[in-house]
Parts: C-alpha cells; structure tokens; sequence
C-alpha cells in the first residue's frame, strides 16, 4: 500500500474489515478453512453501514471479490485483477490474497507487480490525502 506505520494502524484512516471474525479451523491438509458465508451474512452489511466515508475498498482474495462484486464470481481472479483500472472509478480495487498459495499466479502475471501495485499505492495516496 505504500502507507507508513502509523498511517496503517490509525482507525481514522484505514479499517481493516475481515470477511470472518472467528478462525474457522484447518481443513484436512493443514490449510486454513474459508469463512463461513453466515458470518458476513450476519455482520459485514450492518458494520459497513457505520463506515460512511469509504472512499477505496480493497478487495483481498477471493471472498471479499465474491461478496462486493457477487455478479462476477464466476469470473477469474485474473480478470478481476486485470480490470483494476474499471472498478478503482467505482471505489473497489481487487487483489489476490496475500498468501503463498498465490506465489504462483504472481510469478505467471508479472503486470501485476508492473501495473497494479503502483495503481494501489496511487489511490491509496490519493484518498489518504498524503
């Protein structure tokens, strides 16, 4: 994001909203299990809705994607991604979970280092006033 410590940590600037609050355990192969749907179901509208002034929402993994932009769920993160530049003018920047899971798809889409990264710290800077 190319934000500074304290600029990350302050509530007054960045939320950080999670599409679960509870650890949804392991699954069989030692990997973390996906949120439960009735989690967000259940508190991500009615907690957004105390969040007025979101001017740029990040979109981190597939979960939040499918939750905010549930008419393209079907499409693939790379598209998503490529489309970056369409959905940042509606506020939503999507991006793939940082995890190592997704090592792999960094390594086979070099643009996204080259292209969207510096189009998040942009808008990261540009709505932060910084």
């Amino acid at each position: 994001m190319g934000v500074s410590e304290a600029d990350f940590y302050d509530a007054g600037k960045i939320a950080i909203v999670p599409m679960g609050f509870c650890f949804p355990g392991y699954d069989s192969k030692g990997g973390d299990k996906p949120p439960p749907k009735r989690c967000a179901e259940q508190w991500r509208t009615p907690l957004l809705s105390l969040l007025p002034n979101i001017k740029l929402t990040l979109l981190v993994g597939r979960y939040a994607q499918n939750w905010h932009l549930p008419e393209r769920r079907r499409e693939r993160l790379t598209r998503l991604v490529q489309d970056h530049r369409q959905l940042v003018e509606q506020g939503i920047l999507p991006l793939p979970h940082p995890s190592w899971r997704n090592n792999r798809w960094l390594h086979r889409n070099p643009w996204f280092e080259k292209d969207v990264l510096p189009e998040l710290r942009r808008q990261v800077r540009l709505h932060l006033g910084s």
